[in-house]
């Protein structure tokens, strides 16, 4: 009997709906989107860098020169920009964000990141994020919403001319969207290194189950 019901319990859970289609689509866009501004705005920052001593190589940049890179930029930030707004106001608006990102508090974020280090998190139900999830995910959209209104400010200085002042100037603008840049190029690499070491959170957000 005991066999029978967790067989049961393993079929429930394969045919839950882990990931709704909405969430799915608009997050594949959003990770093409990322990529491709990722890989041009590494072209654009060799052209005139931040930092004399680190520039990109040819290979992990986009766009060939300044203003191929530009052009690439421009595209797929107005397909981010699009897509995440839907993205946030379709999560406010379910609820999603509210169920799925919150609350969080530091003794759970603290306790979830020892158990991830110590390979004892668990990961039965992929429909719950665990603490250190709903800190990473909440984080990576505060960065996304930086990022895309220092790009504007870097983009329209003087037409946006006040935002650019809030964020310290032109100059400032250029830095503080480097440093969201890195931010999210180490959250993939903590997202993509997840989905290998819990597969099946990777086959939900293509199927769904």
């Amino acid at each position: 009997m005991s066999s029978l019901a967790t067989t049961e319990r393993h079929a429930a859970s394969a045919s839950k709906v882990i990931q709704p289609a909405w969430v799915r689509v608009m997050h594949w866009i959003n990770a093409v989107a990322i990529i491709l501004m990722i890989m041009s705005g590494l072209q654009i920052y060799n052209a005139s860098p931040l930092f004399r001593s680190i520039t990109f190589s040819p290979t992990i940049t986009l766009g060939g020169w300044l203003a191929g890179a530009l052009l690439w930029h421009f595209a797929a930030m107005w397909l981010l920009m699009v897509n995440g707004l839907v993205y946030l106001i379709t999560g406010f608006a379910s609820g999603r964000f509210a169920r799925k990102l919150l609350p969080i508090s530091p003794r759970g974020v603290i306790s979830d990141a020892v158990a991830a280090l110590t390979f004892k998190l668990s990961h039965d139900d992929l429909s719950k994020y665990n603490q250190v999830q709903k800190l990473l995910y909440t984080g990576i959209i505060a960065v996304g919403v930086v990022i895309v209104l220092s790009g504007l400010s870097i983009w329209k200085p003087v037409q946006l001319q006040y935002l650019t002042a809030l964020f310290g100037g032109y100059d400032t603008a250029r830095y503080v969207h480097f440093f969201c840049m890195s931010a999210i190029v180490i959250f993939l690499a903590i997202h993509v290194l997840l989905a290998a070491l819990v597969p099946k959170s990777l086959r939900a957000m293509i199927t769904g189950r």
